[in-house]
């Protein structure tokens, strides 16, 4: 008879109010670990991005209309099961737990089950919402108390909790979570216990989202506003003297590229230097990759060359991938990187320079003109005529660099180290500002797929050949950087942008 497996741990893990930089260190070590991720509608989907690819990911978003009292037993009964199955299971809840969070309902079914759990605090919306609308919830000058307040009560509750008499004129600054369905009864409670009509009040919607949405007016006249915008939830909704505090505050909707929804087609494992570039200037990026970068199949070409790398005199890195790959293959046979003294170290662009430099070794060359025209023309200098290269690169790549140094002279070896792949296609959003093209592939692949049903506003490239690509297949290019980095890529758009609105 077989023993029951031990029962594993449940982490209730505050996920923050959206913005993924604001999950905690250890909300982000317990994610990586999870074999089971139990999601809800307010955790932003991008933190799964962090769990393992073999974690099990369930979403749990109440839908309208659903039972609140049944869906909530759903989500106990998944997480005990899935803990008594010996899981490491990660509950993410959007905010923190503890704050209107139902967190401690579900700390009361596993405590009754006996499963161990933790929980792990989060940045409520409560907080973060109105910091990212500029609104400071205390202020020395007008605000030493602040209320938190749920709009939602449990309707089965034989009376309600909330007495509006006291937070509405006891405290300076109230915080109303979950309140747009219930708006008209708020306003009309707060003002009939006696606060004024004319007190400023805030509606913050998706805080700390690139979508954040702001409607400032007062008490008295919100709920007109909201009518007349269309404002809904989720909010965050602020009242208090304190929301006058906004405009020389605000912050975080006066990023360059705030409102702007881009698109990067860049491989997965790449994508996220540029994303994070531009979401730290404010933009909603949107991650469709165009490629995928997997390691060649046959390596026996690459081992024949470092068998004789003694042979050599140079040797050309033009990605970093290629060095990526590279590197990988020769820690994979133990290959010492001593041998590869009294070779001529050549890398197109900084980037790639800087991941051979992460080896402990210095690079050589370093052309200024980051394509295949600028190496040949550095190797020019050095001397081309009976000189041996390794080249590492992509299956498919130019052939400009290894036929011109044939042509003068020169002998070049060229070994395939990675291949790129059209990945399974991605739902392609309805609108977006740009596109941005880091490669020809990424283009051709994401002009055959995904860009075939999107209408383009701009377009940005990287570097002239990626351009060339996409004027080839019908594309105008509007941005393209005087440096091909992917930091000098960001601030041309930046620029592009900015340029725009003034």
């Amino acid at each position: 008879m077989s023993a029951k497996p031990k029962a594993g741990t449940v982490y209730l893990v505050g996920a923050g109010p959206g913005d993924p930089g604001l999950l905690t260190l250890r909300g982000k070590a317990l994610l990586s670990e999870a074999e089971v991720v139990i999601y809800d509608y307010l955790a932003n989907p991008a933190l799964l991005e962090w769990a393992k690819p073999t974690a099990e990911k369930i979403y749990v978003g109440k839908k309208g209309g659903t039972a609140s009292v049944s869906h909530q037993e759903q989500i106990h009964r998944r997480m005990i099961e899935a803990a008594k199955a010996g899981r490491r299971v990660v509950r993410l809840k959007g905010g923190d737990p503890f704050i209107f969070g139902r967190g401690g309902e579900e700390v009361e079914a596993l405590a009754a089950a006996g499963i161990p759990f933790e929980v792990v605090p989060g940045v409520t919306s409560a907080i973060a919402a109105p910091a990212y609308a500029g609104i400071p919830l205390t202020h020395r000058d007008c605000a030493s108390t602040v209320t938190f307040v749920t709009g939602h009560e449990d309707p089965d509750k034989d009376a309600p909790l909330i007495h509006w008499g006291q937070p509405a004129t006891a405290s300076d600054t109230l915080v109303v979570l979950m309140g747009m369905g219930h708006l008209p009864g708020i306003v009309a409670r707060m003002i009939a216990a006696g606060r004024a009509p004319n007190t400023p009040m805030a509606l913050i919607r998706w805080g700390t989202h690139p979508h954040q949405e702001t409607l400032v007016g007062t008490l008295g006249d919100m709920v007109a506003r909201v009518a007349e915008t269309g404002f809904k939830p989720p909010v965050v909704m602020v009242v208090g003297d304190v929301v006058k505090l906004r405009g020389p505050f605000s912050w975080f909707e006066k990023r360059p590229l705030f409102g702007k929804r881009i698109v990067v087609t860049r491989a997965r494992a790449q994508a996220a230097g540029l994303a994070d570039l531009l979401i730290a200037r404010g933009a909603e990026v949107i991650g469709l990759p165009a490629i995928e970068i997997v390691p060649t199949a046959d390596w026996g070409p690459l081992d024949r060359a470092l068998d004789q790398i003694v042979h050599y005199d140079g040797l050309i890195f033009t990605s970093v991938n290629g060095v990526r790959h590279f590197r990988k293959h020769l820690d994979d046979r133990r290959f010492d990187l001593r041998k590869l003294h009294g070779l001529v170290l050549i890398a197109i662009g900084p980037a790639t320079a800087a991941a051979v430099e992460s080896w402990g070794l210095y690079v050589d060359v370093v052309p200024t003109e980051f394509q295949a025209e600028g190496v040949l023309s550095e190797l020019e200098r050095i001397g081309i005529v009976g000189k041996r290269f390794l080249l590492p690169r992509a299956r498919a790549a130019r052939e400009v660099l290894p036929n011109t140094i044939r042509a003068k002279g020169g002998e070049v070896d060229v070994v395939v180290v990675y291949e790129t792949k059209r990945p399974t296609e991605s739902a392609v959003p309805a609108s977006v500002d740009m596109v941005t093209f880091a490669s020809p592939s990424s283009v051709k692949n994401f002009m055959s797929g995904a860009g075939r049903t999107l209408s383009f506003a701009t377009v940005a490239c990287i570097g002239p050949i990626t351009a060339d690509c996409a004027r080839a297949q019908g594309l105008t290019v509007d941005v393209m950087p005087k440096t091909y980095t992917i930091a000098a890529l960001a601030e041309a758009i930046v620029e592009h942008f900015t340029c725009k609105v003034d």
